[in-house]
């Protein structure tokens, strides 16, 4: 039986990364992981994925992830500045080419001001690194596969443009 989580993109995703030679690492708040064991579901990922950390709280975004803690001080875990730091982290931390770093509100509930939805996703590569904010709608599995689907969507945006 074939990985339902794996999509036609993770495993575009995990080709252009070999054939490019490149590695990729997460740090994952809101999906829990859910990016990086659908990237391992890919035939071949152990060429690419360096590793993914799990920073469901603030400590272990800063003790794991290495985010400052004067970013979470200044804006808290749900942000833009947060998610950057979160992809500058899983990048240097697991010695990867690239790091993706998700953060955001599930539900059931807003949190901390945002609503139900909100989704941060971070990119850092070799030259540069990007952020962008989402509105995902629907349950707490929704919001988490769609985040997990526009953070791979996104780093192969970034790969094609990083010629």
């Amino acid at each position: 039986m074939d990985d339902p989580l794996v999509t036609d993109d993770a495993r575009a995703l995990i080709a252009d990364l070999t054939v490019r030679r490149e590695t990729l690492a997460t740090a994952e708040s809101l999906t829990a992981g859910l990016l990086s064991a659908t990237l391992a579901g890919v035939a071949g990922a152990s060429a690419v994925l360096r590793g993914g950390l799990v920073t469901y709280t603030e400590d272990t975004k800063m003790s794991l992830a290495g985010v400052p803690p004067q970013v979470l001080k200044a804006v808290g875990p749900v942000a833009a500045p947060t998610a950057r730091a979160l992809a500058v982290g899983a990048r240097q931390r697991c010695g990867a080419t690239w790091g993706i770093g998700l953060t955001g509100v599930a539900g059931p509930e807003p949190h901390g001001g945002h609503p139900v939805g909100t989704v941060f996703i971070g990119w850092a590569g070799p030259r540069d690194t990007e952020v962008v904010e989402l509105r995902l709608d629907g349950s707490r599995w929704d919001i988490r596969l769609a985040a997990v689907h526009e953070a791979v969507a996104g780093l192969r945006s970034l790969i094609t443009r990083d010629v």
